[in-house]
């Protein structure tokens, strides 16, 4: 079998060679490497066996007949409302029939509490809704619902972590919707490998998502997230699904964020907030107002810009401290904010806004647990810390907008008409925008700022030099 004889004289067959593929992302290597070069992944190449030349494929029969586009049927695509609004906006209208959709984040953060909620508004108003928990007992879980008052007759709920038994369970109660709390938990007996490993959760998860497009079920599975913050399991998971989405918070906070990542139903930025109680959580139509400090008389040392996410504007505020230190090397403490673009704003300030900051610590935060990294807020950061420095207050009624470049220019943000009306609806009339930026809505004063020395003397900050 391994060798073959050519005039006469036994010639031996080279064996194929062995080809390596790397778990996460797929890329195939020669040989055998600690870490994938393509998603500098560590330890995710395995050896896959030799490689051997594909059969010839023979023409079979289609599974369904082609048809021109404007023939086919867009009724069973359509989405369906959860009932809870704020996911309904993330989700583009609500869940589609046979879609499936990952739910991803920290431990503590709301998953569970959102998803009963979720189970229970669609047993209430849609259909029967099958709850399958893997982390917790089902007693566990109806304390919870029961605390929530998410109790209803249509909500079924069972402890399962073997996938085989969770399709029985799928067969047995028949539900309309499906949630899984979580795929990490789960797992195959026809698959090697613990619950929680790469080959587990791809098996998972193709089961579940073909047991999804076969039986027009529309299924919600939670994930973990890595210390990062970013989808745990093979990346192959979050290319499977059709909807993937990321619930963040701050610990300390009560607002938790259900971010968009991706979505093959509707817009991929769309950004849901909620407040977690004590009695459940609940959706959070208008949270502008919670990343604001209420005070009767404008502080040193704070910014209000606006950042949009997704559609939504939002207002933010952006708090400075400066401080003297005998330190060599003065401190620079960030939160809520990108530290390498703080560093870079800093930077600019200090040299092109003669703005002095050797010998002295800096300290940046937003209020209220918000995340800032658009560059629109560039110029609310640098207009923070120049007031903290010269102790002058910015206008109590003033937003400000704009990107700042490594030149000190201020540079124009889309959608400045938007952002600007949400401001002018929380009772603020004056903006300090670049120029060229746009039509304004009525009601609001523009002070146009070119580069930021002239956004500090616009609005009075060199007075102190």
């Amino acid at each position: 079998m391994g060798s073959s004889t050519v005039c006469g004289v036994p010639n031996k067959v080279r064996a194929p060679r062995p080809q390596y593929r790397c778990a996460e992302c797929g890329f195939e290597f020669a040989k055998w490497v600690g870490r994938c070069s393509e998603c500098q992944a560590w330890g995710s190449v395995e050896e896959r066996g030799a490689s051997t030349p594909l059969a010839r494929i023979v023409a079979g029969a289609p599974t369904s007949r082609a048809r021109p586009i404007g023939e086919v049927d867009i009724e069973s695509a359509r989405a369906t409302k959860t009932g809870v609004d704020e996911l309904d906006r993330v989700l583009g209208g609500g869940l589609v029939p046979g879609a499936v959709v990952l739910m991803a984040g920290e431990p503590g953060v709301g998953k569970s509490t959102l998803l009963l909620e979720v189970a229970y508004q669609w047993s209430s108003k849609v259909g029967r809704s099958l709850y399958l928990t893997g982390e917790e007992s089902a007693g566990q879980v109806r304390l919870r619902a029961e605390r929530t008052g998410n109790l209803h007759g249509e909500m079924y709920l069972a402890a399962e972590s073997d996938l085989s038994a969770v399709l029985g369970q799928v067969d047995e109660v028949k539900p309309s919707l499906l949630i899984i709390d979580s795929v990490q938990t789960m797992s195959s007996m026809n698959v090697d490998g613990v619950s929680g490993g790469v080959s587990q959760v791809r098996a998972v998860a193709a089961g579940l998502i073909a047991l999804a497009k076969e039986r027009n079920l529309p299924v919600v599975l939670v994930g973990h997230v890595t210390k990062d913050g970013s989808v745990a399991g093979p990346r192959v998971l979050e290319h499977l699904v059709d909807v993937v989405l990321q619930f963040e918070g701050d610990r300390h906070s009560t607002l938790r964020l259900l971010r968009g990542i991706k979505n093959r139903y509707g817009a991929a930025d769309e950004v849901g907030c909620f407040e977690l109680r004590d009695d459940g959580i609940v959706g959070v139509p208008d949270p502008s107002g919670l990343f604001l400090s209420r005070r009767d008389q404008a502080v040193e040392g704070t910014a209000v810009t606006v950042i949009v996410e997704g559609k939504r504007p939002m207002l933010g505020e952006v708090q400075a401290l400066v401080t003297k230190t005998n330190l060599p090397a003065p401190r620079r403490a960030v939160s809520g904010l990108d530290s390498a673009r703080i560093a870079m704003a800093l930077a600019v300030l200090e040299k092109r806004g003669k703005v002095n900051l050797f010998q002295k610590d800096v300290f940046t935060a937003t209020v209220g647990g918000m995340k800032l990294t658009e560059p629109a807020a560039d110029l609310a950061v640098v207009l923070a810390v120049a007031s903290a420095e010269r102790e002058i207050a910015l206008p109590a009624d003033l937003v400000v907008l704009g990107e700042v470049g490594l030149a000190g220019e201020i540079r124009r943000v889309n959608g400045v008409g938007k952002r600007l009306a949400e401001a002018l609806r929380l009772g603020f009339t004056k903006a300090l925008v670049p120029p060229d930026a746009g039509p304004l809505p009525d009601g609001v004063r523009a002070l146009v700022a070119p580069d930021l020395f002239t956004a500090l003397d616009v609005l009075g900050l060199n007075k102190g030099r």
